[in-house]
């Protein structure tokens, strides 16, 4: 087993300019969140960061504050850091605020977008249907995502948007958390269906606000009733193994 002094020893030793910033960290971190490779629950454990990351605990520690302001991260004194794991009614209050919020962004969308903000989007549902095509389910929630927050992007709301972006990482755990496929009787849950994309799509090319919104909203509720509040526990992620430099060179 490293110790903590191997650990400071493969710190020390990495060139200054071959360590991540601060904001590769925090990006590698959020990506493997939202990829589905760290699981609600799981521990951050600093040192295991430092030395997957080649950095020390405190710049760890600064990343962690962050996510969790971000409301990713839970941190605590006696168990440190770990990936937020929502209760089911948490699960639901995301949902809530996303049905609040959402149909508004898509007014605001048809106010300032045009073709290319839609051609952007088209083409992330083109992406999202190659890569459940290829059975890549991390790969399609992620671009599933994507699609709401292009949107966003499209309305030019910023504070708006950033609500949104936290919403998605948040709607991302609930669906680690209780998005279980078995126990939906073989209904593939991998975040956004297709089809209901490319619905509000062709809404947003029509210029129609009222039905964007409607299936907005439709979609939304038809993704949180598939979710199952029981949840099979998982093993822990291998920390040095998914964010040390051999897996960061595979990428």
């Amino acid at each position: 087993m490293t110790g903590p002094s191997t650990a400071l020893a493969l710190v020390e030793a990495a060139p200054e300019d071959a360590r991540p910033s601060d904001e590769q960290m925090y990006q590698r971190i959020v990506e493997a969140i939202l990829d589905h490779r760290l699981q609600p629950g799981t521990k951050l454990v600093e040192d295991r960061l430092g030395q997957a990351f080649g950095v020390s605990r405190t710049r760890i520690r600064h990343v962690l504050i962050r996510l969790a302001n971000e409301q990713l991260v839970t941190l605590s004194r006696h168990r440190g850091a770990t990936v937020v794991q929502p209760s089911a009614e948490e699960a639901r209050e995301v949902f809530g605020v996303r049905r609040l919020i959402e149909p508004e962004l898509v007014a605001l969308y048809l106010r300032h977008a045009g073709d290319e903000a839609h051609a952007r989007l088209a083409a992330c549902i083109e992406a999202e249907e190659a890569a459940r095509t290829l059975g890549d389910r991390h790969r399609a929630i992620r671009l599933s995502g994507e699609f709401h927050l292009l949107i966003a992007q499209g309305a030019r709301h910023r504070t708006l948007e950033r609500l949104l972006r936290e919403l998605v990482s948040r709607t991302s755990l609930v669906l680690m958390t209780y998005g279980t496929p078995e126990a939906i009787a073989g209904t593939p849950l991998d975040g956004c269906r297709c089809h209901e994309h490319r619905a509000l799509l062709q809404a947003l090319r029509l210029g129609d606000v009222r039905a964007a919104q409607e299936v907005a909203v439709r979609h939304l509720a038809h993704l949180e009733a598939l979710l199952d509040f029981t949840r099979p526990e998982r093993g822990p992620a291998d920390l040095l193994q998914l964010f040390g430099r051999a897996a960061a060179d595979a990428d």
